[in-house]
């Protein structure tokens, strides 16, 4: 199936948005209530968020397109936009989700070579993320591309504080 990625800009805020609260749910819905599901995502992916997310320099969002449709997308954080300091002269994932009916065909992996090649290009060293802990199938998925566990933090979801692994890889 034939692949691209398109980087956002500000004209793709709508379907953004649309992906980002399918996408999340999907992976989330199970072990967490409905309720705390939609308090997250009506915050974290409300149309004021999102833009400012967008307009920010040292973000970067990519939508991975299958045979011209969407299939998951992509954020990347550079410098200050990085959600924490976790290592020095990294670049952070901060998103990277692949619709339900995509998944198994190699997107995941396609997008972390993406990112990959964005920190490359800006000279990093690390690159890193933060994976929910109960997350069993992308923790696995994170560990076989060589992502190291580096720390903890928590995340809080609606009312819920749960437990975030830090994964660093070494460029």
């Amino acid at each position: 199936m034939e692949t691209e990625f398109v980087k956002l800009t500000p004209e793709d805020l709508e379907e953004l948005q649309q992906v980002a609260r399918e996408t999340f749910i999907e992976t989330f819905r199970d072990g967490n209530t409905a309720g705390n599901l939609e308090a997250y995502t009506a915050e974290a992916f409300s149309l004021d968020q999102l833009t400012n997310e967008l307009v920010n320099s040292n973000s970067l969002f990519y939508f991975l397109k299958a045979a011209g449709e969407t299939a998951g997308y992509l954020k990347l954080n550079d410098e200050e936009a990085q959600t924490e300091n976790v290592i020095e002269n990294s670049l952070e994932i901060e998103r990277l989700y692949v619709k339900e009916k995509f998944q198994g065909q190699g997107f995941g992996k396609a997008m972390i070579e993406q990112a990959l090649e964005a920190a490359f290009d800006l000279d990093k060293r690390h690159i890193w993320l933060g994976v929910w802990e109960k997350n069993e199938k992308a923790l696995q998925f994170y560990k076989k591309l060589g992502f190291e566990e580096r720390g903890r933090h928590t995340f809080e979801l609606g009312g819920d504080r749960q437990t975030d692994l830090l994964l660093v890889k070494e460029m």
